[in-house]
């Protein structure tokens, strides 16, 4: 009996060794699937793309970055706050879907405090206001103007639930304006549409149009940021134009699933935070507008944690909901 009884645990042992999230030192054995929760072309698939590059090389295995886009963010980012806890599932964690979709969203799926182990931040971006250039304005005073007489004319491109939404929404608010919106699913098509002139303008990560603002196919108006962007120079800082105190920031980084052991957070800290301070990913970091960021598991946490506080209040003071 006893040795059946030891033969029983024995297989009961290897399977659950078998079962269990290999160490570190063995991690990874296999490629690692970084969900991007966006369709492709936007700031935040450039900012993972970076990333996923440098860390391919410094993991021994591929980081293949995959976009799933759909309600704002929430669908992508549920299902990796589902995956298995092993590693080989990260999100690319983002202000949209992390500090504004679960208040935004009354079935969102997740919390960002419980369902997720932080792995630290990439970088931050400011968002910038543009339009296209058939808008007859050339400053946020004029847009507010303009907008003020003709109210309800002015349609603006937004994803749902994203840091530009909210922005665009506490912008028409700040400044007393009726805006038309149009939803879309994505950046990239949302920004086709505008180079487009079938919307007429739109807040947005800077990243993505810095090159039009440049070259004149889009108008830069402002950027929310506390100061310019050294991506466009010549667009003044939004407390610049009369509405001191309008920041949005948007952060991004890295999260697992909740219950990810913790050496293979520390390990992929630690191969985050080499990609960030490589000389080539920061020079293409800071050549796109970001600030790269970098910080341990638990200090980034804490940011994620100080980033919902704002947003969610934001969220609330406009009575927003989708279903």
């Amino acid at each position: 009996m006893r040795r059946a009884q030891a033969a029983a645990a024995a297989v009961a042992a290897a399977v659950l060794f078998a079962a269990a999230p290999a160490p570190a030192q063995d991690y990874p054995t296999r490629s690692i699937t970084l969900v991007v929760p966006f369709p492709a072309g936007g700031g935040n698939d450039a900012l993972a793309r970076i990333v996923a590059e440098k860390m391919s090389k410094s993991l021994g295995q591929q980081v293949v970055v995959e976009n799933r886009g759909g309600a704002g963010g929430t669908i992508a980012t549920r299902a990796v706050a589902k995956s298995a806890p092993d590693g080989y599932t990260l999100v690319l964690s983002y202000t949209g879907t992390f500090a504004i979709n679960p208040t935004l969203y009354p079935n969102a799926g997740y919390d960002p405090r419980k369902d997720f182990a932080p792995i630290g931040p990439i970088a931050s971006l400011p968002s910038i206001l543009v339009v296209h250039p058939s808008v007859p304005v050339r400053s946020t005073t004029e847009l507010i103007s303009y907008a003020k007489a003709n109210p309800g004319k002015v349609n603006y491109a937004f994803v749902p639930g994203t840091v530009g939404h909210i922005s665009t929404e506490m912008f028409a608010r700040t400044a007393g304006i009726a805006l038309t919106n149009v939803p879309y699913k994505g950046n990239g098509n949302a920004i086709a549409d505008l180079l487009g002139g079938h919307v007429q303008m739109m807040f947005l990560s800077v990243l993505p149009v810095a090159g039009n603002v440049r070259n004149g196919t889009l108008r830069g108006l402002a950027v929310t940021s506390a100061a310019r962007s050294r991506l466009v120079p010549d667009v003044p800082a939004i407390s610049e134009a009369g509405l001191p105190g309008f920041s949005a920031d948007i952060y991004y980084g890295l999260a697992a699933p909740a219950g990810t052991p913790r050496s293979i957070i520390q390990r992929l800290n630690g191969d985050l935070r080499l990609a960030v301070a490589a000389d080539d990913a920061n020079h293409r970091l800071v050549s796109q507008g970001a600030v790269p960021l970098s910080s341990t598991p638990e200090e980034y946490a804490a940011d994620i944690d100080a980033d919902e506080k704002k947003w969610s209040a934001l969220v609330k003071s406009l009575n927003l909901k989708f279903e």
